[in-house]
């Protein structure tokens, strides 16, 4: 019977901690973590399907740490939107609920007055997902022959500029960047990947308790 209060303890402490809590996300749209100057971009914070008390923070390059309205973006409930990037506002981004006393996960972004960037995740991706990259231009179009590399050394090059890294795996993390000849290289984004996570035990039932 003690043996049996254990359990049931154990298996609702698992259930809190793996299931209840979910903390703020930042989306990003578009949904990647390069842009050109000139792009637009909006950035929600969200939990649990309601986005009440969270505002969009950021650390630029500067050093300046300001949350959305203070000088950049346009303000609209939990959701910043910026019209016009500027190389200057490539830094670090995060939502931050001063009710709650809490932050989400942070976001790099970057903006670059180059003719080329990598179309990537914005958030880490669950091991054994498939992840494709593109290679982007700002001019033309988006299916020319692209090089992509992976910690500074060359993975392949892709006719159509697009490549896709199928079951990934802790060991796919790392620096990417691309190159397109005649037309430049994009600046390098960090990809992250999480393993999958734990299935929570089920409820025991009130007969599991005697």
């Amino acid at each position: 019977m003690k043996e049996a209060a254990i359990e049931v303890l154990l298996s609702s402490m698992l259930l809190v901690c793996c299931t209840t809590y979910k903390a703020a996300a930042l989306t990003v749209s578009p949904s990647r973590s390069q842009f050109f100057i000139r792009d637009s971009v909006s950035l929600s914070c969200e939990e649990n399907n309601s986005s009440a008390g969270w505002t969009v923070w950021r650390n630029t390059t500067r050093g300046t740490r300001t949350q959305c309205g203070d000088g950049w973006g346009k303000l609209a409930g939990s959701t910043c939107n910026i019209s016009y990037l500027y190389t200057l506002d490539s830094g670090v981004y995060w939502c931050w609920s001063s009710r709650e006393g809490a932050a989400s996960s942070s976001i790099q972004l970057t903006v670059t007055g180059g003719s080329v960037i990598l179309q990537s995740p914005v958030l880490p991706v669950m091991e054994g997902d498939d992840v494709t990259l593109s290679c982007l231009t700002w001019t033309t179009p988006s299916n020319l022959p692209a090089a992509f590399y992976k910690d500074g050394s060359l993975i392949r090059t892709e006719p159509k500029g697009h490549m896709t890294l199928h079951h990934v795996t802790s060991s796919d993390e790392g620096l990417y960047r691309c190159n397109i000849r005649g037309h430049g290289e994009s600046p390098s984004s960090w990809i992250s990947v999480e393993g999958q996570q734990l299935l929570s035990l089920p409820q025991p039932s009130l007969r599991d308790k005697n």
